[in-house]
């Protein structure tokens, strides 16, 4: 778990982050068969007494799948975002071929 403040909105820090995972991968010779994907949400209520995800913070989490639609479903995402303000959620879906 990390912890990390930018400039830049959270949308673009989570495709920085998305790519430069591909790219690290990519330098290390790994095979490039998956995509990394950077699923988001924002803190809405207020969180468990030191918990260190504060309202009104992000959480944002990354995973590496080669079956990302399957993964998506499996974490019923559809319905997680569906059920969230649209402004409180976003998904970063990068692959080898896709560059931001």
């Amino acid at each position: 778990m990390i912890r990390i403040e930018a400039a830049i909105s959270v949308e673009q820090l989570a495709q920085e982050l998305a790519h430069g995972w591909l790219a690290m991968r990519s330098q290390k010779g790994h095979k490039a068969d998956h995509v990394v994907m950077a699923l988001g949400g924002r803190k809405d209520t207020d969180g468990a007494p030191g918990s260190p995800l504060e309202k009104g913070f992000w959480g944002v989490d990354v995973v590496e799948s080669r079956s990302p639609d399957e993964f998506l479903q499996a974490i019923n995402w559809p319905a997680l975002k569906q059920a969230r303000p649209e402004d409180a959620v976003f998904e970063v879906i990068a692959n080898s071929a896709a560059k931001a």
